[in-house]
C-alpha cells in the first residue's frame, strides 16, 4: 500500500507543525509519509522537543524547514496549523485535500518556563486529538 503524503505547515516550523509531524508519524506512520515546513525558517523550540519527549516522540534531530526547501514535491494532504500560514500559503494546493485548523502558538507563551511548558503541552494534546479525529484509519474508513 502506498502511503499518503502529508505536509503540516505553520509560520516558523518551530513548534506546531513539528509536533504534528511527530505525532502523525508516531501514531499512523505506517499509513502516512509525513513532513512539515514553515513560511520562514527559525529553529525547533526546545520546549516542543521536551513535551514531545514526554510521549516518547523524539524531535531532537528535527530542523526547521521552509516550503522552498521541499522543492517541487507535491503532497496528497496539506494541513495548515495556524492562520498566518494559511494566508501565506494559498499556492500550496494538495493533490487530494487541503486542511486547516488553527492552534495557539505555544512559542508566544509568556511567564516562567513551567507556565510556557503548560501551554506547549496543551497545544500538543490539542494537535494529538485533531490528528486522531482526522487521520485515524478507522475514521478514514467510516
Amino acid at each position: 500500500m502506498e502511503k499518503t503524503s502529508v505536509l503540516f505547515v505553520c509560520t516558523h516550523n518551530s513548534a506546531r507543525s513539528q509536533m504534528a509531524e511527530g505525532l502523525l508519524r508516531d501514531r499512523y506512520g505506517d499509513r502516512y509519509d509525513v513532513y512539515s515546513a514553515g513560511t520562514e525558517r527559525t529553529h525547533v523550540r526546545p520546549l516542543a522537543i521536551d513535551v514531545m519527549d514526554e510521549l516518547d516522540i523524539d524531535l531532537s534531530e528535527h530542523t526547521s524547514k521552509t516550503i522552498d526547501d521541499l522543492g517541487d514535491r507535491t503532497f496528497d494532504v496539506v494541513a495548515t496549523v495556524c492562520d498566518d500560514a494559511r494566508e501565506a500559503c494559498p499556492y500550496l494546493p494538495a493533490e487530494e485535500e487541503n486542511l486547516h485548523r488553527s492552534f495557539d502558538d505555544p512559542s508566544a507563551a509568556e511567564g516562567s518556563e513551567e507556565k510556557q511548558r503548560v501551554v506547549f503541552r496543551r497545544v500538543r494534546d490539542e494537535l494529538a486529538d485533531w490528528i486522531d479525529e482526522t487521520f485515524a484509519p478507522d475514521r478514514a474508513e467510516a
